[in-house]
C-alpha cells in the first residue's frame, strides 16, 4: 500500500484483499469488552474536516482510538482558515507539530492530493469535493463481500445523484476492480457529463430506467440526493424524483429477498429511499456503519504500522 490513500487507484487488488483481511480481524475488536489494541501507540492522527460529517469523522476517530493512537478532531470552523488563513498554512502548521496522519475532508476536488504534496504525514482522503471518497468505497465493498462472498461477476446497481457523488466515483473504481458488474442509474440531469466515455474506459454500464435494472441486481446502493450542492432545478419536485428513482415499497418488491440494500448515508428517508427499504431485513446500512470502523482501523494500521508503512 502506498504512503497515502487519496484514491482507489492507490490500492491494488492485493492491497484491498489485505485491508479486508485486517478489517475482519478488527471487526472482532468491536465485540470485545475492552476495545483496545496497542498497534498505533505513540502515533498522532488528526481528523481535519472542512465539511460536516457524522459517520466518517466518528468512525476514523474511533478507529484511531481503538488502535491506541492519539486522535484529535479539527473542523474548518474551529481552525484558523475561518480567520482567513490559507489551507496550505493551516496544514503545514498542523504537520509541524509532528503528526503522523491527516484524515481530511474538503469541499475542493483535489485538495487531499495537494495537501499530500505539502506534508510528510500520511494523508487519507475522507472526501474531496465531487472527486473521491476511497475509504467509503472500501467499506462498501467489504460489507457486500461479507454478505455475498466474492464480488466477481456480481451485478451491483447504484442509483441516485451521480453528478454530485464522490462515493459513486470511488465505488465504481473499487467494485469493477474486484470484478463486479456495475450499472449506475440516474435521471439525465443527475448523470455526470462525460460519463459515457468514462463508462467505456472503466467498464461499467449506465441506465435511466431503474425499474428495468433492479430485477437483475445482486446488490443495490442508493445514493443521497445532495441538495446542498445543487443550484437550480435538477428535477421538478421531490415527489417526482421519488416516483422516478426512489427505492419505494413497490420497487422493493422487484428485488430478491436476499439482495442487500446499501446506502452510504446520511439518508433522505422518503426521497431516495423509503423507510420500508431502509429498515428491511435485507438492508445492510447499519452493517456499513459497523464495517466503517473496522475498515478504517485496517487503513490506519497498514499506513502507520503495517509492512511498508512510513514508520
Amino acid at each position: 500500500m502506498r504512503k497515502h490513500l487519496l484514491s482507489i487507484d492507490d490500492v491494488s487488488v492485493d492491497d484491498i484483499a489485505e485491508i479486508f483481511a485486517t478489517a475482519a480481524e478488527m471487526h472482532d475488536v468491536q465485540r470485545r469488552e475492552v476495545k483496545k489494541l496497542p498497534a498505533l501507540r505513540g502515533r498522532t492522527v488528526i481528523n481535519l474536516f472542512f465539511e460536516d460529517s457524522t459517520r466518517t469523522r466518528s468512525s476514523f476517530e474511533i478507529a484511531g482510538k481503538w488502535l491506541s493512537a492519539d486522535t484529535i478532531n479539527i473542523t474548518g470552523k474551529g481552525s484558523s482558515t475561518s480567520k482567513g488563513e490559507s489551507l496550505r498554512d493551516t496544514v503545514l502548521t498542523i504537520a509541524s507539530m509532528g503528526v503522523d496522519a491527516l484524515v481530511m475532508r474538503h469541499s475542493a476536488s483535489g485538495a487531499a492530493l495537494q495537501v499530500s504534496q505539502w506534508v510528510d504525514a500520511a494523508v487519507i482522503n475522507a472526501g474531496d469535493g465531487t472527486h473521491e471518497h476511497p475509504s467509503q468505497a472500501l467499506l462498501d465493498a467489504y460489507t457486500l463481500q461479507r454478505r455475498l462472498g466474492s464480488l466477481e461477476g456480481r451485478h451491483v446497481v447504484m442509483v441516485g445523484d451521480l453528478t454530485h457523488s464522490r462515493v459513486f466515483r470511488s465505488n465504481v473504481l473499487c467494485l469493477t476492480k474486484l470484478g463486479a458488474r456495475v450499472t449506475v442509474v440516474a435521471p439525465p440531469t443527475l448523470m455526470p457529463s462525460g460519463v459515457a466515455e468514462w463508462s467505456r474506459a472503466a467498464g461499467f454500464e449506465t441506465s435511466y430506467d431503474v425499474d428495468a435494472v433492479l430485477p437483475t441486481a445482486d446488490a443495490v446502493m442508493m445514493l443521497r440526493v445532495q441538495k446542498e450542492r445543487m443550484s437550480g432545478g435538477f428535477f421538478p419536485s421531490p415527489r417526482e424524483y421519488t416516483v422516478g428513482y426512489g427505492l419505494t415499497r413497490d420497487r422493493l418488491a422487484l428485488l430478491g429477498p436476499d439482495v442487500p440494500i446499501c446506502h452510504p448515508g446520511p439518508m433522505n428517508r422518503g426521497l431516495e429511499i423509503a423507510a420500508d427499504a431502509a429498515d428491511a431485513a435485507q438492508s445492510v446500512i447499519l452493517d456499513q456503519v459497523s464495517a466503517g470502523v473496522a475498515v478504517r482501523m485496517a487503513i490506519l494500521y497498514h499506513l502507520l504500522a503495517g509492512e511498508g508503512s512510513a514508520a
